[in-house]
């Protein structure tokens, strides 16, 4: 797969300070979910099968991966290519467990609107890339009297075998930077690649995925986009087929971690002209397609969803004495957008599954999940390629 500054997502590996295009080895040959028959639910995809399938949505990705001891990154999803601080776009956030650190929910929650873009990247990097993401925004035209700004930054932790040189908090603000003037519409890449590097799910490796659903013209139809950085645990199924249980977990690792539950964010995007009140209901369905996956949101699990929708007609210019706009009328639509939700998260997170590539740290190794096997376990339970 040819590298494409506009049709994928940008990656950056850091070696002794330089910075090279870098693309996870094999990751082109991996399967999406779609390629093994699994397409969950009964609403099509977008043409992209991506959050940018949401017109105006943009993502932008860099990979770190420094030595045998980093391996991490950023993405950065930005709602539209505008000054999103001047501009701003209705949003909500639901905790399903919360053990996380979710910068700037409490401010998104209580205006119902998001003032940035948001960052994923891995835990203790979270202010690191916030500082930057600030930084960013205060040079831009219009900010020059801004004095408050809400950063929306959250993070999974990998700073077990891959990026165990985690406390060095391991991104730069140019880095964060090119997450950002990077980020655009079109294809976007998945599995070991910006802040799911490090990542591992189902005891295997764990990454970026997305997926998008349309829903009926009866019901309004409008796009819903979902990305997900994939970093927690549970027994994996698939369309109900007991993968979990029939596949032998694979992480050899050089430090004893007994039970780790892990995270996953879940960044929710619409073209339906929603409220932050109905944006908050909505978010709180992609927790659904997050238990289809065999998830169980443990103890020790960060299980966030940010819901945000792009309509022109609901945007917020900043200082505005309208705070609130006309959203679709017949609220009887909003379970259409709730089914897209379900299906596109639990589709993600396959997704993020599938395109994963094996990688080794100075922790150890985590394997991707052996796709072979896996297309064994679903034939046997019904579940067939194209």
């Amino acid at each position: 797969m040819p590298m494409n500054s506009r049709s994928l997502a940008i990656a950056a590996t850091v070696f002794a300070g330089l910075v090279f295009d870098f693309t996870p080895l094999r990751a082109q040959d991996r399967p999406r979910a779609r390629e093994l028959g699994v397409a969950p639910g009964v609403l099509p995809p977008g043409p992209l099968n991506a959050i940018t399938d949401v017109a105006g949505v943009l993502v932008g990705q860099v990979t770190v991966i420094d030595a045998d001891s980093v391996r991490t990154g950023i993405t950065a999803i930005l709602p539209h290519a505008g000054n999103l601080f001047l501009e701003r776009v209705p949003a909500a956030i639901v905790v399903g467990n919360g053990f996380g650190k979710l910068l700037g929910s409490t401010q998104v929650n209580e205006l119902g609107e998001l003032e940035t873009p948001i960052l994923l990247t891995c835990t203790l990097c979270v202010w690191k890339a916030a500082d930057a993401m600030i930084e960013w925004m205060l040079a831009q035209p219009g900010m020059e009297k801004v004095r408050s700004i809400n950063p929306v930054v959250g993070e999974t932790n990998d700073g077990y075998e891959l990026n165990v040189a985690i406390r060095s908090r391991p991104i730069t603000a140019a880095q964060v930077r090119q997450a950002l003037t990077s980020a655009h519409g079109g294809p976007v890449e998945e599995g070991s690649v910006g802040a799911g590097t490090g990542t591992r799910a189902f005891e295997w490796k764990g990454g970026i995925g997305t997926s998008s659903r349309k829903v009926p013209a009866s019901a309004g139809g409008y796009t819903v986009g979902v990305l997900v950085q994939s970093n927690f645990g549970g027994v994996l199924q698939i369309m109900g087929a007991p993968v979990g249980r029939e596949l032998p977990h694979r992480v050899s690792t050089n430090e004893s971690r007994a039970n780790a539950d892990g995270s996953i964010m879940m960044v929710v995007a619409t073209d339906a002209p929603l409220s932050d009140r109905n944006l908050k209901r909505l978010a709180s369905r992609a927790l659904m397609g997050l238990a289809r996956t065999g998830s169980v949101a443990g103890n020790g699990s960060g299980d966030y969803v940010i819901a945000f929708s792009t309509a022109p007609e609901v945007r917020r210019a900043r200082d505005a004495a309208r705070l609130a706009t006309t959203e679709m009328g017949n609220t009887e639509q909003l379970s259409a957008l709730y089914e897209a939700v379900i299906e596109s998260t639990e589709e993600a997170i396959y997704n993020s599954l599938f395109k994963a590539t094996t990688m080794s740290g100075k922790g150890g190794t985590v394997e991707a999940i052996p796709i072979d096997r896996v297309r064994e376990i679903l034939a046997r339970y019904g579940i067939r390629s194209p």
